[in-house]
């Protein structure tokens, strides 16, 4: 998975996934989202994101999920 708008630096952030070129993180448009903020409403907070970099974000989490272990009840991983 390359995500070429995604930056993990120790020196930026302690190495939390940001935005390329900021020290917005991804955690943060996700709970912005979550919170119930539009997309347009987070780029009126920090204009120098666009679209892209909101969508970036959201599919840098689904690719980090969908590296995620399953387990069943009985301990057995999937």
């Amino acid at each position: 998975m390359v995500h070429k708008r995604i930056v993990i630096d120790p020196k930026i952030m302690f190495g939390k996934p940001v935005i390329k070129g900021t020290r917005i993180t991804v955690e943060m448009i996700l709970r912005k989202l979550a919170g119930g903020m539009t997309a347009e409403e987070i780029i009126a907070d920090h204009p120098h994101l666009t679209h892209k970099d909101i969508y970036a974000a959201i599919a840098y989490a689904a690719d980090h999920l969908a590296e995620e272990e399953i387990y069943f009840a009985d301990g057995q991983r999937l």
